[in-house]
């Protein structure tokens, strides 16, 4: 193993833990597990892990594995918005070097999220997987998983981040959510018929367009003054089109409206 190949290697739950979450980390935590228990199939799990998700973690490609028949295969796959998304899960287990020595460095570090770089050459990442992720720009690597009995991977999920976006923090948002992530691609597994992901009763007609159009530049974190510019109107404007969205939304501020309105589709990534 290069030692360089890690960005940070260190528990993080010692690196972060429980004091280093704020107020909206801690809701956003909130919102993805309430949200999780409503994903029953492959469409909710892209809409759940492409939208909402992103506010606890963000990446550009989520690459899910689960072990199959055989205790030495997995299946993979994948989600994303870059190009190709969807290829990256098979490619994932074809490549001789990523699932083996990141799922072997999982294992040796006691289970712990691991975080490495995907370049050529690096002993982690750093074949045919890590040049795709090189062309998509998503090189930073947040991988964790869920072990059975016998010291085996069940399940485990790769975080595809852009550069800097896969610190201490954030491997420690994985691990608080990997209980919920694990059981919601299971659940998707056999594209079940519960009704879920749907759209909160009359939320979208309550809406104007342009209050969603608001919705969506704060959604990706503009503020009053910037959403003004853009939509040239003043930042007085934009602070009375965010308390109609409050009321109409029944949330008490932003953070709230942007996950109840990614989860019921309102707005989407």
């Amino acid at each position: 193993m290069q030692a360089d190949s890690f960005l940070a290697l260190a528990d993080p739950a010692r690196a972060a833990g429980p004091a280093a979450l704020g107020p909206q980390h801690t809701e956003a935590l909130i919102l993805n597990l309430d949200a999780s228990l409503r994903v029953y199939g492959r469409a909710q799990f892209f809409k759940w892990t492409q939208g909402l998700l992103q506010s606890l973690v963000r990446h550009e490609l989520l690459v899910c594995a689960l072990r199959g028949a055989d205790a030495r295969s997995m299946r993979a796959d994948s989600f994303g918005t870059v190009p190709q998304a969807s290829a990256f899960g098979e490619l994932f287990v074809r490549d001789a070097v990523a699932a083996p020595a990141l799922l072997g460095e999982w294992r040796e570090r006691g289970y712990q999220p691991l975080a490495c770089a995907a370049r050529p050459g690096e002993a982690l990442c750093g074949g045919e997987f890590a040049r795709e992720l090189q062309r998509v720009g998503a090189t930073e690597l947040i991988a964790h998983g869920t072990c059975n009995a016998d010291g085996q991977a069940g399940s485990f999920f790769v975080f595809c981040c852009r550069p800097g976006a896969a610190g201490a923090l954030e491997r420690y948002l994985v691990q608080l959510a990997l209980p919920a992530l694990h059981a919601a691609w299971q659940r998707a597994q056999s594209d079940g018929p519960a009704a879920t992901g749907v759209r909160a009763p009359g939320a979208e007609a309550a809406l104007t367009p342009r209050e969603q159009e608001v919705l969506r530049w704060i959604a990706i974190g503009k503020s009053n003054f910037e959403v003004g510019a853009i939509l040239s109107i003043s930042p007085l404007t934009v602070k009375n089109h965010v308390q109609k969205i409050l009321r109409k939304l029944n949330v008490v501020n932003r953070t709230q409206a942007v996950g109840k309105a990614l989860e019921a589709r309102i707005i989407v990534p």
